[in-house]
């Protein structure tokens, strides 16, 4: 999850997970999303990485209530700089998520062909019980309470859209 990390275009399933600025949601759903292809053994089927849709914090590490936020969970955010996302990016990848709906009509706006609209979808839209409330709150500008909140909606959401990938990768692998 360096700067420099590159797509591994040889998984069988590629996701970027995209927020505003890449350093608050899409590091908190990158390492979420990670942690579960690391628990179910598929490192090399599916590849995990996030972006911004600016470029105010290329180069950065997660906002430090990022970090803490995810250590209070277990997992290690310590690694992530930010990028932006690159419309070249749509032919590489199978699936972008993003966490609201300003996001979502810059991706869609972004991608030059109905297929790769197709590939920008909300987070929350993969758990019912979260769908309804549509976007993931931005913690920026908040406190350490509301970093934890959105952590807990980002590691129930990336569940549910686990579960549900996770069949045709076990496919895959076999």
């Amino acid at each position: 999850m360096s700067f420099d990390r590159t797509l591994d275009e040889s998984a069988l399933f590629r996701i970027c997970f995209v927020c505003t600025g890449n350093i608050c949601r899409s590091p908190m759903a990158e390492v979420v999303f990670g942690a579960l292809v690391k628990r179910a053994g598929y490192e090399g089927a599916i590849t995990v990485i996030s972006a911004g849709t600016g470029d105010w914090h290329v180069g950065e590490q997660s906002d430090q209530r990022t970090i803490d936020a995810l250590a209070a969970r277990g997992y290690d955010g310590s690694h992530h700089r930010a990028k932006q996302f690159d419309p070249a990016w749509f032919d590489s990848l199978d699936l972008v998520v993003v966490f609201d709906r300003s996001q979502e009509r810059i991706l869609r706006a972004w991608a030059n062909t109905d297929q790769d609209r197709s590939k920008v979808q909300m987070l929350l839209s993969f758990d019912q019980e979260q769908a309804t409330l549509m976007d993931v709150p931005d913690p920026y500008y908040s406190d350490a309470a509301m970093f934890d909140s959105v952590l807990v909606m980002i590691e129930r959401a990336s569940a549910a859209l686990f579960r549900q990938i996770e069949p045709g990768i076990r496919q895959g692998v076999s």
